[in-house]
C-alpha cells in the first residue's frame, strides 16, 4: 500500500522531528552522563587526565560509600530537608490563601496588590543580597535554618500567589455562593470547597517549589557558613579540599543531591501533569 501525497510530504518532517528530539535529548543528558561517569572514576584516573574516556577502573560503589562515610553528606541532606519541607509548606499555604482572596474577593486595591505580586517576580534577587544578609544578621537569623526557611518563604510566595490565583479564579463562583447560602463559613468554604478543587495545582506547585528551594545555591551560600546548617547544594562545594579537589566524590555527591527532586517528581507525576494542564481545555 503506497502512502498518499500528504503522507509523502510529512515523511521528511517526521524524520527531522525525531532526529531533533534525539539530538536535544542527548545534549540534555550529556552533562548528567559525564557526572555519573566521573562519580565512578578513581582518583588516579582523574589525575591522569582521563576526563571523558572510559574509566580504567570503575569505583562506583567505593566512591558513593566514601561520600557517606568520609564527608558530612548525611548532615547536608538532613539540613536540606529541614529547610525545604517547612519552606514549601509555608509558601504554598500562604500563597493559596492569598490567591483565593485575590481571585474571589472584591476589595479596594485588589488589582494593585495583584500587580505588586507580579512585579515582585521580576526583581533580580541578586541585588537583594547585601540588604537580606544585613537583615538576617540584625535579626539574629544569620547562619540558622530558620533564617533560610523564612527568606525562602518570602521569596517564593510571590510566584506561588500568582500561580494559585490564576487557578482559583477559574473556579465557578456559583459553588462558593451556594455554600454561603447554606450558611457555611468562609474558612469552611476554603477548606472543603476550594482546596479539593485545586489539589492538582497544589501538587504541581509543591513539586516546583520543592525543586527550586532544594536546588538553591545562592542563598545557601549568602546566609549560611557552618556545616551544622549548610544545605546540600552549598555542602557539595565544601567537599573541595584546600589543596586538591576530589572530583569523583563531588560528582557522586551531586548525583545524590539530585535524587530527592527526581524521586518526588516521579512520585507526583500524575498530579503534576494534571495541575499544569488544569484548565487547558476550558472554553
Amino acid at each position: 500500500m503506497f502512502p498518499t501525497p500528504i503522507e509523502k510530504r510529512s515523511l521528511p518532517f517526521n524524520l527531522s522531528y525525531r532526529v531533533a528530539v534525539w539530538i536535544a535529548l542527548f545534549l540534555w543528558l550529556l552533562p548528567l552522563i559525564a557526572v555519573m561517569v566521573t562519580s565512578a572514576r578513581s582518583m588516579a584516573d582523574i589525575n591522569g587526565g582521563n576526563y571523558w574516556g572510559i574509566p580504567t577502573e570503575w569505583m562506583f560503589f567505593e566512591n558513593y560509600t566514601m561520600v557517606f562515610t568520609q564527608t558530612p553528606m548525611l548532615r547536608y541532606l538532613l539540613n536540606s530537608l529541614i529547610i525545604t519541607l517547612p519552606a514549601v509548606f509555608g509558601a504554598v499555604a500562604l500563597s493559596t490563601l492569598a490567591g483565593y482572596a485575590l481571585a474571589k474577593y472584591k476589595f479596594r486595591g485588589n488589582v494593585a496588590l495583584f500587580a505588586a505580586f507580579i512585579a515582585g517576580n521580576f526583581v533580580p534577587f541578586q541585588i537583594l543580597m547585601i540588604p537580606v544578609r544585613d537583615l538576617t544578621i540584625s535579626m539574629g537569623l544569620y547562619d540558622t535554618a530558620s533564617g533560610l526557611i523564612l527568606f525562602h518563604i518570602a521569596f517564593q510566595t510571590g510566584f506561588c500567589t500568582l500561580f494559585m490565583r490564576n487557578f482559583i479564579v477559574g473556579l465557578p463562583d456559583e459553588l462558593i455562593e451556594a455554600a454561603r447560602v447554606e450558611g457555611v463559613s468562609e474558612w469552611q468554604i476554603f477548606w472543603h470547597v476550594v482546596l479539593p478543587l485545586v489539589r492538582p495545582a497544589l501538587a504541581a506547585l509543591s513539586v516546583l517549589i520543592f525543586t527550586f528551594i532544594w536546588n538553591d545555591y545562592f542563598w545557601a551560600l549568602v546566609l549560611v557558613q557552618s556545616d551544622e546548617v549548610r544545605p546540600i547544594t552549598a555542602g557539595i562545594s565544601a567537599l573541595k579540599g584546600q589543596w586538591m579537589a576530589s572530583w569523583q566524590l563531588i560528582a557522586a555527591g551531586s548525583i545524590v543531591a539530585a535524587l530527592p527532586p527526581v524521586i518526588l517528581f516521579f512520585a507526583m507525576q500524575r498530579h503534576f501533569i494534571a495541575g499544569l494542564t488544569l484548565g487547558a481545555t476550558k472554553g
